[in-house]
C-alpha cells in the first residue's frame, strides 16, 4: 500500500508540446517590437513626407504621398544662416557641457572610488540626492545667481548649470566602474613609480573608456535636447539653440504647417546622426558596466 500510495513524478512536457509556447512567446516579442517601432517611425515618416508638400496640399491630402514633390521647404531652411547658427550654438554648448561634466565627474568618481576618507559616503549621498532635485525647482534662484554673475545671454550661463545638474548621474556611473578596477593594479603601478594622478590619467581613464564614452553620449544628448534652460538664459537670437529655434520658428510660421514640419525634421537630423554613430559606444559602455563585478 505504501508503494502504491506514492505519487509518480510529473512528466516534463515533451519537445513538440513546448514548441507552440516558444512560437507564441517569439511572436509576442516580435509583435511588441513592431508596435513600438511603428509609434516611432510612423510620425517621423509622416513629418518627412509632409515637408515635401505645401500647406494646401497637406490640408487636402494629409496622408498621401506628395504630388508634386516640393523640396523648397527643405532647401530654404538649409540655405538659412539662422538655422546653421542655431546648430552651431547647440553643438558648441553640448561639447563644452560634455567636456566639463565628464572631466569633473571622472576626478570626483576617482576620489569616491579609490580613496578612503572620513565622510566619503555622506558626500557621495549628497551627490546622489541631486538625482531627486528637479531643475524646475531651481529656476528662480538659478536665474538670480546667473544675473548676479553676469551670465545671462552668455553660453556659460547654460554650460555651467547643465554640467552641475549632470554631475550626480555621471559620478554614480563612473564610481561604479572605477571600483571594479583591481586594487592590485594600482599597487603594481605605485611600485613602478606611478603616482596617484599618473595612475588615474595613464591607466584608469584608458581602462574606463567604455564608461567615459557612455556618460559623454548621455551628457551630449541631454544638452542638445535641453529647451528650458537656453530659453531662460539666452534671449538674444544670436545665442539661441536649435530647440529654442524650433519654438521660435513655429511661432513665426504658425500657419505654414509643411514648412514647420520640414524645420522640425532638419532639426532632428543632427541628433539622429550622432546617435547612429554613438549607439555602439553607448551600448558597449552600458554592457561593460553591467557585466563587470
Amino acid at each position: 500500500m505504501s508503494t502504491a500510495a506514492q505519487s509518480t513524478p510529473a512528466r516534463e512536457p515533451s519537445a513538440p508540446s513546448r514548441r507552440p509556447r516558444r512560437w507564441a512567446g517569439s511572436l509576442a516579442r516580435h509583435l511588441t517590437v513592431w508596435v513600438i517601432g511603428a509609434f516611432i517611425v510612423v510620425p517621423l515618416g509622416y513629418a518627412v513626407l509632409s515637408g515635401f508638400k505645401s500647406t494646401g496640399d497637406l490640408s487636402r491630402n494629409p496622408f498621401g504621398l506628395p504630388s508634386p514633390w516640393r523640396g523648397s521647404n527643405y532647401t530654404g531652411i538649409l540655405t538659412s544662416d539662422v538655422f546653421w547658427r542655431q546648430i552651431a550654438n547647440s553643438a558648441g554648448i553640448a561639447i563644452a557641457t560634455t567636456v566639463l561634466t565628464v572631466g569633473v565627474s571622472a576626478m570626483a568618481a576617482f576620489a569616491f572610488a579609490r580613496y578612503a576618507f572620513r565622510g566619503r559616503e555622506m558626500f557621495f549621498t549628497l551627490f546622489a540626492m541631486g538625482l531627486m532635485f528637479p531643475f524646475a525647482v531651481a529656476v528662480l534662484p538659478l536665474f538670480v545667481l546667473l544675473r548676479a554673475f553676469g551670465l545671462l545671454d552668455n553660453p556659460l550661463g547654460v554650460v555651467l548649470p547643465q554640467a552641475a545638474f549632470g554631475l550626480p548621474m555621471t559620478i554614480i556611473i563612473l564610481r561604479g566602474f572605477f571600483r571594479t578596477i583591481p586594487a592590485e593594479l594600482e599597487e603594481a603601478a605605485t611600485m613602478d613609480g606611478c603616482g596617484r594622478f599618473g595612475f588615474f590619467w595613464r591607466i584608469l581613464l584608458p581602462m574606463a573608456r567604455p564608461a567615459l564614452g557612455t556618460v559623454a553620449v548621455l551628457a551630449t544628448v541631454t544638452s542638445w535636447n535641453n529647451f528650458f534652460l537656453p530659453l531662460l538664459v539666452l534671449s538674444q537670437p544670436r545665442w539661441q539653440t536649435i530647440p529654442v529655434g524650433v519654438q521660435q520658428f513655429q511661432g513665426q510660421y504658425a500657419t505654414d504647417y509643411a514648412l514647420v514640419l520640414a524645420y522640425i525634421v532638419l532639426a532632428m537630423v543632427p541628433a539622429l546622426a550622432f546617435y547612429a554613430v554613438a549607439e555602439r559606444q553607448l551600448i558597449s559602455g552600458l554592457t561593460a558596466g553591467a557585466t563587470k563585478g
